[in-house]
C-alpha cells in the first residue's frame, strides 16, 4: 500500500461562506428551480489529422479505425446505460469499438489484478483519488497527452485538475462529479405527515424523521449493504460538526479514529442510525439493502419510505427504476447542519489511461471535453465539474441546479474523506472504513468500539 504522506487536494485559506453560498445554491434550485444557464464554449481545439469533421464538435478526434478499447468503471445498470451513449458518440467520431467492464466495488483489486495479468483494460475511472495515487506510485497508469492535458486545462477549475495530478504529473481527468451533500424526499410522505418545511439542521432532520416514522411512513432508507454509503453519512456529519480543518487532518490520519471529534460525530449518526423505527427495515434490513434498493424503496412500492441520502447520482435510478418524477414527486435538500452550516461534499470519478497508446489518450481527449460531458448530462444521474459546458443540457432543473452549486463553489469544497485514504481503508468492501461503519449500524451503542477498530484499520492501512 502507499506510504502514509498521503497527498490530497487541500487548498489553503478556504473561505466558509462560499461553501455556505454553495449549499444555498442548492437550496434555491430544489425550491425554486430557477436558472440562467451558462454557454458552453463550441470553438474547436486543434487535433490530429484526419479527426471529427462535425462542426458542430468543440474537440478535434483522430481516426482510430479497426481499433478496440476497454473502458472499466464501477458502474451498473442506469449508470452503465449512460455512460454507454457518451462511447458510442466515441465510437461514432473515430471508428473505433468501445468495449465497457463493470469492476464491482473493489475497484483497485480488480484492476490491479488486471494490471499485473498483463490484460488491462485501456481506460479505468477510478472512484478513489487514494487509488490513483497508489496507482501512480506503482507506475501503472499513464500520464495525460498534450491534446487532453489541453482540453483539461480549458475545461477545468485548479482544483478538479490538481486531484487528478500526483508529484507534479497530470495523470486523470475527473469527468463525472458528485455533490455528496444531499437528502431526497418523497413528496406525498412528506404531505401525508403534515410537514411542509425541509429540515434545515441536524435535531430538524431527526424530528422531521419521528414525524414521518409516527405518521406511517419508513421514515429513512440507508443501503448499509454497499459501505462506501456509510461513509458518506459520517463525512457529512464530521464535516458540518467539527469542520474543515479538523477534516483534513481526519482525511490524512493526521488526527487518529479516537479523537474525541470522532466520538462526537459516531454519537451525532447514532441519534439517527440507533432508532430502528426511523429506519426502513430498522438496522438489519438496512445491512441487507444496496444502494439503488435504497433509492427505489423511497419512491416505488406501497410503503416507500420518506427519505434517502445520497448524492445528485441519485436522480438516474429514480429516473430508471421508478414512475416518481425529479422535482415534482421526488425533491431534494442539502444536507442538515450539524454545527453552524450545511457541509459540502465533493466526490467523483477520475478518468486515466492505463495503456500508453493513441487510442487510449483520444478517450481521455473526448472525456475532458464539454461535448462528451452535455451527451453524459442528457441522460440523468450525472452532474460534471467541466465549467464550460452548457448547463442547458442537464435533463431535469434539479440537477442542473446542483451542478450550478458545485460550479459556484469553484476550488472551495472538501473530497470525500474515504476516498482521499488507502484503498484498503476507504475502498473495499468488508473492510476497514465500510465495515467498521456497517459494524458501528449494527451497534449504534459502541462507539468506543467502533473508534478503536476504525483507527486500527486506519493504522495498518496508512502505514502499509
Amino acid at each position: 500500500m502507499r506510504s502514509s504522506t498521503l497527498r490530497t487536494c487541500r487548498p489553503h485559506k478556504r473561505k466558509r461562506n462560499r461553501t455556505a453560498k454553495a449549499a444555498a445554491a442548492v437550496v434555491a434550485g430544489a425550491m425554486a428551480l430557477t436558472l440562467t444557464a451558462c454557454g458552453g464554449d463550441d470553438n474547436g481545439d486543434d487535433g490530429d489529422e484526419g479527426g471529427a469533421t462535425d462542426n458542430a464538435a468543440s474537440v478535434q478526434l483522430p481516426k482510430l479505425n479497426g481499433q478496440k478499447l476497454e473502458v472499466a468503471a464501477v458502474w451498473t445498470g442506469p449508470e452503465q446505460d449512460n455512460f454507454t451513449k457518451v462511447l458510442d458518440e466515441f465510437e461514432k467520431r473515430t471508428g473505433a469499438e468501445v468495449s465497457f467492464v463493470p469492476t464491482g466495488n473493489n475497484t483497485s483489486t480488480f484492476l490491479g489484478t488486471k494490471i499485473q495479468g498483463g490484460k488491462p483494460p485501456n481506460v479505468a475511472f477510478l472512484p478513489q483519488v487514494g487509488v490513483l495515487h497508489q496507482f501512480a506510485e506503482k507506475g501503472w497508469v499513464k500520464p495525460l497527452g498534450a491534446e487532453a492535458q489541453a482540453q483539461l486545462d480549458k475545461n477545468f477549475s485548479k482544483g478538479w485538475k490538481d486531484l487528478g495530478a500526483y508529484e507534479g504529473k497530470q495523470y486523470g481527468v475527473y469527468a463525472k462529479a458528485a455533490n455528496k451533500s444531499l437528502v431526497w424526499y418523497n413528496t406525498a410522505a412528506y404531505e401525508a405527515a403534515g410537514i411542509t418545511e425541509e429540515p434545515k439542521t441536524w435535531d430538524e432532520f431527526v424530528q422531521t424523521a419521528q414525524t414521518l416514522s409516527d405518521a406511517g411512513s419508513p421514515a429513512v432508507s440507508i443501503g448499509g449493504q454497499d459501505g462506501w454509503t456509510l461513509t458518506d453519512w459520517f463525512e457529512n456529519v464530521y464535516l458540518s460538526q467539527a469542520g474543515p480543518e479538523k477534516y483534513d487532518q481526519l482525511a490524512q490520519h493526521e488526527i487518529k479514529w479516537t479523537d474525541p471529534s470522532v466520538k462526537e460525530a459516531l454519537t451525532t449518526l447514532a441519534e439517527l442510525w440507533g432508532k430502528d423505527e426511523l429506519i426502513a427495515g430498522g438496522r438489519a434490513g438496512a445491512l441487507r439493502t444496496e444502494f439503488p434498493k435504497s433509492v427505489t424503496n423511497t419512491f416505488s412500492g406501497d410503503t416507500p419510505a420518506a427519505m434517502v441520502f445520497e448524492g445528485d447520482f441519485v436522480t438516474a435510478n429514480i429516473n430508471a427504476d421508478t414512475k416518481a418524477k425529479v422535482g415534482t414527486d421526488a425533491k431534494v435538500f442539502p444536507f442538515p447542519a450539524v454545527g453552524d452550516e450545511s457541509p459540502v461534499v465533493s466526490g467523483g470519478d477520475v478518468a486515466v489511461a492505463l495503456k500508453d497508446d493513441k487510442a487510449s489518450q483520444a478517450l481521455l481527449t473526448f472525456l475532458a471535453s464539454t461535448d462528451a460531458a452535455e451527451i453524459w448530462a442528457a441522460q440523468g444521474g450525472f452532474i460534471s465539474p467541466n465549467k464550460e459546458m452548457d448547463l442547458k443540457t442537464y435533463k431535469d432543473d434539479v440537477t442542473r441546479d446542483i451542478a450550478e452549486a458545485l460550479l459556484a463553489a469553484g476550488d472551495d469544497f472538501r473530497f470525500d474523506m474515504s476516498d482521499q485514504a488507502p484503498a484498503a481503508f476507504g475502498g473495499t468492501q468488508g473492510t476497514g472504513e465500510w465495515k467498521g461503519l456497517q459494524d458501528f449500524l449494527k451497534n449504534p451503542s459502541d462507539v468506543a468500539g467502533a473508534q478503536q477498530a476504525l483507527e486500527a484499520s486506519a493504522a495498518k492501512a496508512y502505514e502499509g
